[in-house]
Parts: C-alpha cells; sequence; structure tokens
C-alpha cells in the first residue's frame, strides 16, 4: 500500500518490492518499520504509520533510508 508514496518520493519505479522482515512500536498508532527487497542485491528501510482506527486514515510512508543490504539491522528510526 506505500510503494506508490515512496516510487514517488523515489522518482522511480520497483519491478521488485517485496517485504522480507518487520517490527512495530505501539504509539498513538502504529509504526511498521519494514525491510524491503527492491531488486538485485539492494533493500530500503521503511517507517510506515497506521493510526488509529477511529482515525480512518490510510497507511503512511513516514520515512525511509535506502542503501541498505540484506544483512543489515533493521531498526528504529
Amino acid at each position: 500500500k506505500v510503494k506508490a508514496q515512496l516510487e514517488e518520493k523515489e522518482g522511480k519505479t520497483f519491478d521488485v518490492f517485496t517485504a522480507v522482515e518487520f517490527k512495530t512500536q505501539v504509539v498513538a498508532g502504529t509504526n511498521y518499520f519494514i525491510k524491503v527487497h527492491v531488486g538485485n542485491d539492494e533493500f530500503m528501510h521503511l517507517r510506515v504509520f497506521r493510526s488509529l482506527p477511529h482515525e480512518n486514515k490510510p497507511l503512511s510512508l513516514h520515512s525511509y533510508q535506502s542503501s541498505k543490504a540484506k544483512h543489515d539491522e533493521l531498526t528504529f528510526f
């Protein structure tokens, strides 16, 4: 659901976009930290926010880190 948001921010499209790991953090909603394989040996770490159900808002890409490798630890950021 956030692929299009990332593609817009990066100014390119991703043929491969597969989540391989994730962690959660409960705040006033939930932060999802997701390691995504975007092709070849390239990975990105995404921070996606899901608001509380009563707010009825879509998932939003809060921030991301590019130039990651498969072995890079997924941490909160």
